[in-house]
């Protein structure tokens, strides 16, 4: 599948910034989720030096969370560690591994931030937009606002406020778990977001689209199942 071109990639921090804001503004958050018979997770490992990664995207049948297809890029990353502009230096890496998917999914999360966000504008708005897909943010930490005490139970739930504005949700996926963080990413809106994400949870603190992925993207190649290794491996584009 391929991705809408709004911007280039090739910038400094600057316009990476100024690209932010600008696009924050087209981020839908109304509930345009339809039939989901497919969702996909996405991740990125980075290497200790900071400049190497692996993405990989997963896509599973909903609501079963079986696996169908796995795609994988590899690389040297382009633009350099900036707090708040994650998406600059990950989401060419994920777009070229959505090149390779042969049908797109209904829905994506992503591990990283959507509204969540000081711009309001986190990695899963970016892709949100750019493949024009309903998008949830599962975060693993809180990037910005504060949040109350949080239930011990599953599917506990307390909102995030930054600014005096609610944007995002810590939930509860698994008992003596640290909760995660869900955010709107596009076309979707948080109560839908965080029923969607707790309809993706199979005994472990992640949802399984994101756990997948990051399992994917964090292991050597030859651990994963060789029944999805055909033409899955490509390179992070350079511009």
């Amino acid at each position: 599948m391929k991705a809408l071109s709004l911007h280039p990639w090739r910038v400094a921090p600057a316009e990476a910034l100024r690209i932010q804001l600008d696009l924050a503004g087209c981020v839908s958050t109304r509930n345009e989720v339809g039939p989901i018979r497919r969702v996909a997770g996405a991740d990125m490992a980075i290497d200790r030096a900071g400049k190497r990664a692996r993405v990989a995207v997963v896509i599973l049948t909903y609501p079963e969370l079986a696996l169908v297809e796995r795609r994988m890029v590899e690389g040297e990353l382009a633009f350099p560690y900036v707090p708040g502009l994650l998406s600059f230096r990950e989401a060419p890496a994920i777009l070229a591994a959505f090149e390779k998917v042969r049908e797109a999914p209904d829905l994506l999360l992503v591990d990283g931030q959507g509204l969540a966000h000081p711009r309001r504008f986190g990695i899963a708005c970016h892709l949100g937009l750019l493949l024009d897909l309903p998008t949830i943010g599962c975060a693993k930490s809180r990037l910005v606002g504060t949040h109350g005490m949080i239930g011990e139970e599953v599917g506990s739930q307390v909102e995030v406020v930054d600014g005096g504005q609610v944007v995002g949700m810590a939930v509860r996926t698994r008992p003596g778990s640290k909760p995660i963080y869900v955010s709107v990413g596009h076309k979707v809106d948080l109560a839908a977001a965080v029923g969607l994400v707790l309809a993706c949870i199979r005994g472990y603190r992640l949802p399984e689209p994101t756990r997948l992925a990051h399992l994917a993207a964090a292991g050597p190649l030859e651990d994963v199942d060789s029944r999805f290794s055909t033409d899955e491996r490509g390179q992070i584009p350079n511009g």
